[in-house]
């Protein structure tokens, strides 16, 4: 059986140099993925959940101030009307399930 060149070992680790490299970037982007869904359901167990009445308020305030100008695709904004609209109350949701 003929040795491979060094050339073509060259090639083969560069293929699988790039298909490593896409994997981890997979990996990365489930990492974040799952890292905002942890701290998204741990804002609104608080925002449901909380003992603390001024903490609640606050985090609620910030949120109607801030939401808005984060959430830039059409619908995105009806998944929070809950926090959103005037004179809404988290409390009642059905969000704030914790895993």
């Amino acid at each position: 059986m003929p040795r491979k060149t060094i050339e073509q070992r060259i090639s083969e680790l560069e293929e699988r140099k790039k298909m490593l490299k896409a994997r981890l970037g997979k990996q990365e982007r489930a990492q974040d993925t799952r890292r905002k869904v942890l701290l998204g359901a741990l804002v609104l167990y608080r925002l449901e959940n909380s003992n603390d009445a001024d903490s609640t308020r606050r985090l609620g305030d910030w949120l109607r101030a801030e939401l808005p100008g984060f959430l830039t695709r059409d619908g995105d904004t009806a998944l929070f009307d809950d926090i959103l609209l005037p004179g809404s109350s988290p409390e009642g949701s059905s969000h704030g399930n914790p895993e």
